[in-house]
């Protein structure tokens, strides 16, 4: 569990005012102390994120944040990255004293999770109450009725289990694999995997990572090689692999060296579908065919990777939009999501794999994407049309 990245992680938010035992439930959860608990409110500033097993749904991160009733400049920052974190939420909790009348902030809380107009999106909500069922307040005695909550008691850890046992149960199921329905039991598929300066020094790039421990998890073959090596290991199969997976950036040499029936994608396009849908790009491509005068192009990346000389963000990907869409195109490189007043102002939206952000996330992302009308590309897609490879690329996952 340890190793699990924490964008395979299902991500559990608590949210509640100061002092409600937020920090203490999180210690309850883990059985040990991993937050800081104190009596002085306010205790929790940024938030924290510790990660354990759930039977049943397996690794979880969960988050611990600041009151939401913080006070102060420094206090509305805080609440502000609370929030924030519900929109990448899988699952988020309203921890809350059970035996004090809810105060206002705790009021706004639970309308925006339980009231009819829900505003954390898709993500499910739970109610927890501390202090146990002895002298429940009234009305939080209705919350927890109409919400199917439950009733905890941090330091002695009643009424965990039976918590944890419902987490496993109401988050949601964990994001696709790599080769979801696409291989089976004995197949053989071909990665290619160049090995450049923006290649990490000793080891594989997480999409390459993923992807080969998934066709071992489906009892397939697997067969590595740069892109130097493959026609001569491709020409010396008895029979041609079930599906070849490319580093979207070698695409070009990839397909000369293969037969054109030969099923071809790109590590990239199968996270395009493992972190959202793929329908949901396709306004992207079309608005390649159509672009207007002096677009803004915004090249978003999701990790802080050290970029090279010839960067695929900033370098590669710029250079052959202005060759083959707009000479006058305008890039902005970001790794922050732009704010909903921001997206106005951009005509595409070309990003990452986002291997490092999870899909309840990178839907968040393209949710916005959309609302704003703004079309979005990932790096795959665009240069698998770059490469005259539309829709070939995409033929293996639509089958």
């Amino acid at each position: 569990m340890k190793s699990t990245p924490l964008a395979e992680q299902s991500r559990i938010v608590l949210l509640g005012i100061r002092n409600a035992g937020k920090s203490s439930l999180m210690n309850a959860l883990f059985g040990k102390k991993v937050a800081i608990v104190s009596g002085q409110p306010g205790t929790t500033t940024d938030p924290v994120t510790r990660s354990f097993e759930i039977p049943g749904l397996g690794p979880a991160a969960i988050v611990d944040t600041a009151g939401i009733d913080d006070e102060g400049e420094l206090g509305t920052l805080r609440i502000k990255a609370a929030m924030e974190r519900t929109r990448s939420a899988d699952m988020v909790i309203m921890v809350s004293p059970g035996h004090l009348s809810p105060t206002e902030a705790e009021e706004q809380l639970y309308s925006r999770l339980f009231g009819r107009a829900a505003e954390n999106g898709k993500a499910p909500a739970l109610l927890v109450l501390t202090h146990g069922r002895e002298n429940l307040d009234k009305k939080k005695r209705g919350w927890l009725e109409s919400t199917g909550g439950f009733c905890v008691e941090n330091p002695e850890a009643k009424g965990i289990a039976e918590l944890i046992a419902a987490i496993g149960k109401i988050a949601p199921a964990a994001e696709p694999t790599p080769l979801e329905g696409l291989v089976s039991e004995g197949d053989l598929i071909l990665l290619v995997t160049p090995i450049d300066l923006a290649a990490p020094k000793g080891r594989l790039i997480l999409p390459q990572v993923e992807t080969l421990r998934d066709a071992l998890d489906r009892d397939c073959a697997s067969l590595v090689v740069k892109e130097r090596e493959l026609f001569r290991f491709y020409q010396a199969l008895k029979e041609p692999p079930k599906l070849v997976i490319t580093d979207s950036q070698a695409f070009h040499k990839v397909a000369a060296d293969i037969p054109e029936d030969q099923p071809l994608t790109s590590f990239s396009i199968l996270f395009a579908r493992k972190k959202g849908e793929l329908d949901r790009y396709n306004p992207g491509l079309a608005a390649l065919e159509k672009m207007k005068p002096a677009p803004r192009i915004l090249m978003l990346e999701s990790c802080s990777h050290h970029r090279q000389a010839d960067d695929i963000g900033t370098v590669k990907i710029p250079r052959l939009f202005r060759q083959m869409v707009r000479r006058d195109a305008e890039f902005i490189f970001s790794r922050r999501m732009p704010e909903k007043d921001e997206l106005k102002d951009l005509d595409l939206v070309i990003m990452c794999a986002s291997c490092m952000l999870t899909r309840t996330k990178v839907m968040t992302r393209l949710d916005a994407f959309r609302d704003a009308g703004v079309p979005v590309l990932n790096y795959g897609l665009f240069l698998a049309w770059a490469n005259g490879l539309f829709p070939r690329a995409l033929e293996p996952l639509e089958q």
